[in-house]
C-alpha cells in the first residue's frame, strides 16, 4: 500500500507540475488532457484515475492550498485571542504561499482563475474580522469590515508583486512590509534619521 501511495503522490506531482507550466503560457480552457498528459509523461487513464477534467485538477489544487491556509490561520488565530501577532500571522501566510509558489504564480497570473483570490479572501474573512476586532477595540464593525477589504486587497497586490519578482524577498520581510503599511500607511515609507 505504501508503494501505491508514493506512486500516486509522484504521479499527481508530475501532473501538477506539467499543468502549472502550461498555465503560465495559456488559459485553462486551452489546455487539453492529451497535451497535459504528454507533458507530464502519463497516460490519459492515469490522469482520469485522479481527476475528471483540467478544471477538476485546478479546483483540487486550489482547495489543497486553501486547506493549508486555513490550517495556518487556525493555528495562529486562537478563539480566546491570546498571543495573536499580526506579524506572525502575515509571515506564516506569506510562507505558506511561497511554499505553493507554483500554484500562486499561475492562479494569480495572467491566465489564472480570478475567482481563486476571492475564495482566498473570503476564507479568511471571519477569522481576520474577529482578530481585528480584538486588536482595534474602539473600531466599529463597519470600520473593521472596510479595513479588512482594504488590507486584503492590498495584500493580494503585494503577493502579485512578490510573485513577479520571483519571491526572492523572504516571507518575513514581505510580512513586515505588509504590517507596516497596514498599520502606518504611507508614513511607513518615510525615511528615518540614522
Amino acid at each position: 500500500m505504501a508503494g501505491g501511495d508514493h506512486r500516486t503522490r509522484v504521479t499527481k506531482m508530475l501532473i501538477r507540475r506539467a499543468f502549472t507550466e502550461l498555465l503560465r503560457v495559456k488559459p485553462v480552457q486551452s489546455i487539453s488532457i492529451k497535451e497535459l498528459c504528454e507533458k507530464a509523461g502519463v497516460n490519459r487513464g492515469t490522469f482520469y484515475a485522479h481527476y475528471q477534467s483540467v478544471y477538476d485538477l485546478l479546483r483540487q489544487m486550489e482547495d489543497d492550498l486553501l486547506s493549508e491556509i486555513n490550517a495556518v490561520l487556525a493555528g495562529l488565530l486562537p478563539e480566546d485571542g491570546k498571543g495573536v501577532s499580526s506579524l506572525r500571522i502575515s509571515t506564516e501566510l506569506f510562507q505558506c504561499l511561497k511554499d505553493n509558489a507554483d500554484l500562486c504564480i499561475v492562479t494569480l497570473g495572467d491566465f489564472g482563475d480570478k475567482s481563486f483570490a476571492v475564495r482566498m479572501l473570503n476564507m479568511g474573512w471571519e477569522k481576520c474580522i474577529a482578530a481585528y476586532s480584538r486588536y482595534f477595540r474602539n473600531a466599529t464593525p463597519k470600520e473593521i469590515a472596510y479595513f479588512y477589504a482594504f488590507v486584503s486587497e492590498g495584500c493580494i497586490g503585494l503577493l502579485r508583486r512578490w510573485l513577479r519578482e520571483g519571491m526572492t524577498t523572504s516571507a518575513e520581510e514581505v510580512a513586515a512590509m505588509a504590517e507596516q503599511l497596514m498599520l502606518h500607511g504611507a508614513s511607513a515609507l518615510e525615511k528615518r534619521a540614522p
